[in-house]
């Protein structure tokens, strides 16, 4: 109800900006890089990363222009594009800020029993133990490969009776974790994740999203006829479009399928965060909900809400989400807070015809345009790098550190709600309470607002306890003393009369 109603209020103060999808895209210096505040306004702040480059055929040394890529991954130095319409896979090397060279192209490889040439690849994966994974998805299986290319093994088509046997197996998306198993999402179907286990055998579906629907849709299939039935809408759980496991091993998966009415109420979510149960983990403590634009509208020739279409995460658990409908990414720290967002779609560097995958190199990242047949190099600039070492430095217990960074970053930024926030904790840590509360109270953080009190007035009285017993023992024992003295008195007085 409390964000309901912040949502309510922001959304009345934030008209004017809510009247354009464009508005907060514009290409001038102030105007690329922008967050929410807690009242839910757009404040645009200093850019936190900058345009590396812009690279396609040319300067990638392609032999042939890049057709409908549709995955890209990335492994320490080497960049992996999966050239969809081509049937191949482009192998790249970062030997520089600003450069990358190709390695080899890999078309085809050796061994196996079926064909030894890709037909239409969308995803891939390289694991430390020097195998690669890859959506082999117009032949329908998810090779295995070493680094020689050379076949190890494949999975194909589950024949378990939980998979539907009437539809073709088209692996889209896949990741493999420390254990070897696979994970893969498939084109039609929607049970979750289809999980293999490290030697090829189907163990099942994880992590299905929440069916949604209509109370008046359920009581009317409830007494349609069997043709009226079989034309209204299955209630089923959507596809996820990509996932990302991180350096914990929990899979981030986000999905497009949302409806713009489970987003206004916060019931739809598009971005999660799977346990190896399939339960979604994702903590969702900002002041809004984890869905990336707020507001949107028409413009341009694109409306809707968001539509998250792939997602990685860094080693601080700082996740990014790209949108595809306007061609933004958005970045959330582990509390579900935004950090900030930028791009859009133009010719531009920076923004994108239609963005299809992204992928990190350290806090670098690397985004495939799947129209613009393209890769955008994205480096922080001084100010999101002195984010990212204030969230490093508290996570590694530098809470000194960690505020004075903080500060750093205020300095280039004085709307930033999260450096209050930033400091506010850190001084937490500190056991600086009271001072905690003040950056809090800034900032309307109520939740670390109340925390800090809690141990502020704690730690208050334990600094005070000597006091607060002197004036109760004051308290309890004058007025028993006053009546103590006044009834001797009395009896004195009494006893006077008494002589005479």
């Amino acid at each position: 109800m409390k964000k309901m109603m912040k949502i309510i209020c922001a959304f009345a103060a934030s008209t004017v900006i809510a009247l354009s999808s464009s508005i907060v895209a514009c290409a001038d210096d102030t105007g690329y890089t922008y967050n929410y505040d807690w009242w839910g306004d757009v404040q645009f702040s200093p850019d936190a990363y900058n345009v590396a480059g812009v690279f396609t055929t040319v300067e990638l040394g392609l032999d042939k222009k890049l057709n409908m890529p549709a995955g890209l991954f990335i492994y320490e130095r080497t960049v992996y594009i999966c050239d969809t319409g081509n049937n191949r896979i482009v192998e790249l090397e970062r030997t520089d800020v600003d450069k990358f060279e190709l390695r080899r192209i890999i078309e085809n490889f050796k061994g196996g029993k079926g064909p030894n040439t890709l037909a239409g690849p969308t995803d891939i994966a390289v694991t430390e133990d020097g195998y690669m994974y890859i959506c082999d998805k117009n032949n329908g299986r998810i090779l295995k490969l070493d680094m020689d290319l050379n076949y190890v093994m494949e999975f194909t088509k589950p024949s378990d009776p939980n998979f539907d046997q009437s539809l073709s197996f088209l692996p889209h998306k896949l990741i493999v974790d420390d254990a070897g198993r696979v994970y893969c999402i498939a084109t039609n179907v929607n049970k979750g994740l289809i999980k293999f286990e490290a030697d090829g055998e189907f163990s099942g579906f994880i992590g299905a999203t929440k069916v949604t629907y209509d109370w008046t849709d359920y009581i009317w299939k409830k007494i349609a006829t069997k043709e009226q039935r079989e034309q209204m809408e299955s209630f089923v759980p959507t596809e996820y479009d990509s996932i990302y496991v991180d350096h914990d091993g929990f899979i981030y998966a986000v999905t497009s399928n949302v409806a713009e009415a489970d987003l206004d109420a916060g019931t739809a979510d598009p971005i999660r965060r799977l346990n190896l149960l399939g339960n979604d983990i994702l903590v969702r403590n900002g002041p809004w909900y984890v869905i990336g634009d707020l507001y949107w509208g028409e413009g341009g020739g694109y409306d809707g809400p968001s539509r998250m279409t792939d997602i990685t995460a860094f080693d601080n658990d700082v996740y990014v989400a790209l949108d595809r409908t306007r061609g933004r990414l958005f970045f959330y720290d582990d509390q579900g807070r935004m950090l900030w967002t930028f791009g859009g779609n133009g010719n531009e560097d920076g923004y994108f015809k239609s963005p299809i995958a992204l992928d990190h190199m350290g806090f670098d990242l690397v985004v495939l345009d799947t129209l613009d047949c393209s890769i955008t190099l994205f480096t922080p600039t001084e100010f999101g790098s002195l984010v990212y070492k204030a969230i490093g430095e508290f996570q590694a217990g530098k809470y000194t550190e960690a505020g004075e960074t903080w500060q750093e970053a205020l300095k280039l930024n004085g709307n930033y709600d999260l450096a209050y926030i930033g400091i506010g904790r850190s001084l937490l840590r500190q056991e600086r309470y009271h001072e905690a509360m003040e950056y809090f109270e800034l900032k309307f953080d109520a939740d670390n607002y109340s925390k800090a009190f809690k141990q502020y007035r704690k730690q208050w009285v334990e600094e005070n306890i000597l006091f607060i017993v002197l004036g109760l023992v004051l308290v309890l024992c004058v007025p028993l003393a006053i009546g103590k003295v006044k009834k001797i008195k009395h009896e004195i007085d009494i006893a006077d009369i008494f002589r005479r």
